[in-house]
């Protein structure tokens, strides 16, 4: 019999049910910074409101360059 690690898949085909059964375990405590971050800012409810809040702040900052974009193309000549 093998040892099982902390992480990884351990797939087990041979069971009471005669069924496939696939185990999954994850630790977080191995994973880099970057995917901790990652994990936290973008995934589930703060994600979801990180993600709302960036778009509206792309939407205003578009809205705010189109604007003095369209301001000085047609600025009216002045004599």
């Amino acid at each position: 019999m093998q040892p099982q690690e902390a992480t990884g898949v351990q797939y087990s085909r041979w069971n009471e049910n005669n069924q496939d059964q696939v185990s999954v375990n994850t630790s977080t405590t191995d994973a880099p910074a970057w995917r901790r971050v990652y994990n936290l800012l973008c995934t589930g409810k703060l994600g979801i409101a990180m993600k709302v809040a960036g778009g509206l702040a792309l939407f205003w900052i578009i809205f705010i360059i189109g604007y003095v974009t369209g301001y000085y193309v047609h600025k009216c000549k002045q004599q």
